[in-house]
């Protein structure tokens, strides 16, 4: 049993590395570094260009789409570099969650129509699945989608929430229902949503770290063309979960985590008691050890699963249990930097409407007080808060557990 990378993939790893080193601009490593919701376009766009000028715009994707061919582990250690080196992943909702759909289930004109712009940089996707009283049990949503009389066009109302990007997307896909004489995971479909269509209202949620990368979707009576349902009709429940399985280790979050306790260990480094770096102080140590070994064993969990491409055996309470821990990190790795600050930790930094870049100039006297690593924190504090409830609650989860893996 081995457990190091191979020689090639630790030279890949080195090749990635350099590249982002020379590529990340200052702007694109602050939105990242202070954990902006969302960046600003601009700068997604930007990053996004650079990289598939590169040929790495979209590494998960099939080549002939404008891929790599990279096996699962050397796009875990590029994802890992990206994180580390401070770069955005662009577009998540669009990259990693609609086009895997359309190249699996989509038609020619739709992967020639929606994957290129995507590709580079130039359309940005929401993605609306969850509504009031329908977040994670996605089966009782009401949004309706009907044909109009001629047959041509889908006619859509109801309302998405917690959609994330939506003030800066040109395009959503949406979980719609087409089909209410059968059961409810039969009478969904997926159709793709020009943001800009009429009917379509965009109201901004601000959320606890001040950030406004939510909102909520009101559609009025929209017209979609038939051609953007993606697939058959009354199959979005299958192509939903077959998003789960293309992203099975990414609910894990492993990347940041472990950036994340990176952080928090300079931070450490660098406040001091009574004359001694917090890190080193009995106490606190105690506590870096332990999270550091619950991400070691996670991370290893997740090299597991990529060890074993083809892996189908309980795949979904997998990824369950994946999410849950994930997202405990999430919140204890963030908990740990605010607690590490200290009074520090009381500042807000804006990341809504308007937000400047915070800029920490050489002879700044403020940069006592507030080091480069202060910012960010406490708004991913706060937005970490919901980490346990966006992409799946954890309640919801556990009931997935239990049932698929012990028959509960």
């Amino acid at each position: 049993m081995h457990f190091e990378f191979s020689p090639e993939d630790e030279a890949f790893r080195l090749e990635v590395r350099e590249f982002f080193k020379e590529n990340i601009s200052p702007e694109v490593a602050r939105n990242a570094f202070e954990g902006a919701h969302p960046p600003p376009r601009d700068v997604l766009r930007q990053w996004q260009r650079t990289l598939y000028d590169h040929g790495w715009g979209a590494p998960h994707w099939p080549k002939e789409f404008g891929g790599t061919d990279w096996s699962s582990i050397r796009k875990h250690i590029f994802l890992e570099e990206l994180v580390n080196a401070n770069g955005l992943d662009y577009g998540w909702q669009g990259t990693h969650m609609m086009a895997p759909v359309v190249i699996a289930f989509g038609n020619k004109w739709q992967q020639d129509t929606f994957l290129p712009p995507l590709l580079r940089g130039d359309v940005f996707w929401c993605q609306g699945f969850s509504e009031p009283n329908s977040g994670s049990d996605l089966a009782s949503l009401r949004t309706r989608a009907e044909l109009n009389e001629e047959g041509t066009h889908y006619i859509v109302n109801g309302q998405k929430i917690w959609t994330s990007d939506a003030k800066i997307s040109d395009w959503g896909f949406f979980l719609v229902r087409t089909d209410t004489t059968v059961k409810p995971q039969r009478g969904i479909s997926f159709l793709l949503i020009d943001m800009k269509s009429p009917g379509i209202t965009v109201r901004n949620i601000i959320s606890i770290d001040g950030g406004d990368g939510l909102a909520e979707v009101f559609l009025e009576n929209v017209m979609v063309p038939k051609e953007q349902l993606v697939g058959e009709p009354g199959m979005g429940w299958t192509y939903a979960k077959y998003l789960l399985e293309k992203e099975r280790t990414s609910s894990a979050f492993i990347y940041f985590n472990k950036r994340e306790l990176e952080k928090a260990k300079n931070i450490a480094r660098a406040e001091m008691v009574d004359g001694v770096p917090l890190l080193d102080t009995p106490v606190f140590s105690r506590r870096v050890a332990a999270l550091e070994a619950d991400i070691l064993g996670l991370e290893w969990s997740v090299l597991r699963i990529l060890a074993k491409e083809n892996m189908r055996d309980n795949l979904d309470a997998v990824v369950s249990t994946l999410k849950i821990r994930g997202s405990e990190l999430q919140q204890q790795v963030t908990e740990l930097q605010v607690d590490a600050l200290g009074p520090r930790a009381l500042r807000f930094y804006d990341h809504g409407p308007g937000r400047k870049a915070h800029e920490h100039r050489a002879g700044d006297e403020s940069d006592e007080l507030w080091p480069a690593y202060v910012p960010g924190r406490s708004n991913m504090y706060f937005f970490q808060r919901a980490a346990t409830i966006y992409g799946g609650a954890r309640e919801v989860q556990k009931n997935i557990i239990a049932k698929l893996a012990f028959g509960l």
